[in-house]
């Protein structure tokens, strides 16, 4: 029997998701996002890079205000209003303690319950490799999960006036090949697909299909595929590591 997946832990209030680039948690999670602020819970976005280096034909310093403009639409669609930009270089991120006292920063900022981010591993499942920049900031936020509440490291951020927060209960890590929890992706899948349809500019590089029709067949493909796993209901599902 295929083991069942377990819904997504409910009693939070805020979460913050932090990820690499603009469209990463479009691909991945906007769904459940949707279905989050939908019960009134607190979702921010941080993004270490704003894409810059993403569309071959657009040069980084056109292209990084263009991407952040369509991943503040895209939020916006799943009920995202604080969206942040760490400015680190898209396709050169470093996994290290500048990357860390980043994030840890923020959630020492957001002070979130629920963390949200995307695969850290070399690879997507089998041999389809991830990108550096995923694994670099997937495996910081595992990481600035720890540091945030500990007042020795990065003592510089307390100076700041950002007080240690130990008050991370989950990491919960999309786009990987070992799911362990789901949320049901059908009331927020519409606006899912507007929301990664807000990526337009980026879509359209990416294929000749209708940007619509793409989004909605990417979406519908990988929500269907953890149905089996979640009482047959399309799912996003997540990777969570308990703290």
């Amino acid at each position: 029997m295929t083991q069942q997946l377990e819904p997504m832990p409910a009693d939070w209030q805020r979460a913050l998701a932090v990820v690499a680039h603009p469209d990463d948690l479009e691909y991945g999670c906007a769904a459940a996002v949707a279905g989050w602020t939908d019960a009134g819970r607190e979702v921010a976005y941080l993004l270490a890079s704003r894409g810059e280096a993403g569309i071959d034909t657009v040069a980084p310093e056109e292209c990084a205000p263009l991407r952040e403009r369509e991943q503040r639409a895209s939020a916006g669609e799943v009920g995202v209003s604080a969206v942040e930009f760490l400015d680190h270089k898209d396709g050169v991120i470093e996994y290290g303690t500048a990357l860390r006292r980043d994030i840890t920063a923020a959630l020492r900022r957001y002070r979130p319950e629920l963390v949200i981010t995307l695969n850290h591993r070399d690879t997507w499942g089998g041999v389809a490799w991830n990108t550096p920049d995923h694994r670099a900031v997937g495996r910081a936020v595992l990481d600035a999960a720890g540091d945030a509440g500990n007042r020795w490291i990065f003592p510089e951020l307390g100076e700041q006036g950002l007080e240690p927060w130990d008050g991370v209960r989950w990491v919960a890590v999309a786009g990987t090949d070992r799911p362990t929890h789901a949320v049901d992706a059908t009331p927020g899948f519409e606006r899912a697909v507007r929301s990664l349809l807000a990526h337009r500019t980026y879509i359209e590089v990416l294929t000749d299909e209708d940007p619509e029709a793409y989004c909605r067949a990417f979406l519908t493909g990988t929500t269907g595929a953890a149905a089996e796993r979640f009482g047959d209901r399309p799912a996003v599902t997540f990777e969570v590591f308990s703290r």
